[in-house]
């Protein structure tokens, strides 16, 4: 029998905004839980061949930063055995999402296809005194760090340093509790200026496997700095939302403003570089239909950068309370494979 199989979160907006638009298709969703899979596989939902399988993101409730290693791995891991399975079709491969996972060989591979991607400064650095170094070897005052592994802003930090004057602030929702002395990710942005207690919480981040990047000045709409979040489907931009921030990091839960493109009034050979950019980024991973990639336009020149990709990008609430145009795009997708599974019947 043919099916349409979603591995994902029961209850979550991904789940229900995805199934709304299978309804409106007129097709059937069967849900397999992460859970129900690491326990039974398909066994309750039976495989065959005739199945098309979409994988949303499991759900973790961790806050302790030690652990988001274990807990990537551990998904890592999960979609491996499940790219085993011998599945007709994929919404998007599980070897392509674990593949988006890394932010490093990401950009690598993007960067080695001439793609424009934010600069990463040095390969390995483990403590404040070794990022300082780096910083004044390369020239620069400011820089974003990241955990290879990881999503919505946990353990990103926005570091900025004067050489001349010793001066030093850092943005980050990680923060040392003082009651466990562990890091842990508040899903707060802060601002630190306190040197000693910068290069604390540098070392603790840093201890983590983390990628250093070049800071880079974006562009700005009604005084706010602003970055994009592109969702891109079989070779369509399906959605473009600007994220506006009167700091550094843009992440939406952080309470920072969503914008639609249409209200930035780019131009619109700037909309069609961006659109052409996240073509060739997807094209980077064939068999990638649906791909979520955030970018940012420099300031004055509005050239796109591609600072990170993601193979389960595709929830925006700015769409799903509005035309859900992209679970209504990949209803159309799964719709397309039962018509083709039919009529090869």
């Amino acid at each position: 029998m043919k099916r349409v199989v979603l591995l994902g979160v029961p209850g979550t907006k991904r789940t229900v905004y995805l199934k709304k638009a299978a309804r409106q298709a007129g097709i059937c969703v069967s849900l397999v839980s992460w859970e129900e899979w690491r326990r039974n596989g398909f066994h309750n939902v039976p495989f065959s061949e005739e199945m098309f399988l979409k994988c949303d993101p499991p759900g973790w409730d961790c806050c302790m930063l030690k652990e988001l290693s274990a807990l990537t791995g551990n998904y890592r891991k999960q979609l491996e055995k499940l790219s085993q399975v011998p599945a007709s079709a994929f919404l998007n491969p599980p070897h392509r999402i674990a593949a988006l996972l890394d932010k490093r060989r990401c950009k690598e591979r993007l960067s080695a296809a001439g793609l424009p991607v934010t600069e990463e400064i040095q390969r390995t650095v483990s403590s404040a005194q070794e990022l300082l170094q780096q910083m004044r070897a390369c020239g620069l005052h400011q820089v974003f760090i990241k955990p290879v592994y990881g999503s919505g802003a946990a353990g990103v930090a926005a570091f900025r340093y004067r050489p001349r004057t010793g001066n030093m602030a850092l943005y980050t929702c990680a923060y040392i509790d003082p009651a466990s002395k562990e890091l842990v990710n508040t899903k707060r942005l802060r601002r630190f200026d306190n040197p000693s207690q910068i290069l604390l919480l540098l070392d603790a981040i840093l201890s983590m496997d983390c990628i250093v990047e070049r800071w880079y000045a974006k562009a700005q709409q009604d005084g706010y700095s602003y970055d994009l979040r592109a969702v891109i489907q079989d070779g369509k931009l399906d959605f473009l939302l600007a994220r506006l921030s009167k700091g550094p990091v843009t992440n939406l839960h952080l309470n920072n403003h969503p914008l639609e493109e249409s209200k930035l009034s780019l131009p619109l050979s700037v909309r069609e570089e961006i659109t052409q950019l996240c073509r060739r980024a997807a094209a980077c991973y064939p068999g990638l239909r649906s791909a979520g990639i955030d970018l940012l336009l420099e300031r004055g020149s509005k050239k796109p950068r591609i600072i990170e990709m993601n193979g389960q990008g595709d929830l925006i609430y700015q769409d799903i309370y509005g035309e859900n145009r992209i679970y209504c795009h990949q209803a159309e997708m799964m719709k397309a494979w039962l018509s083709n599974e039919e009529n090869q019947n």
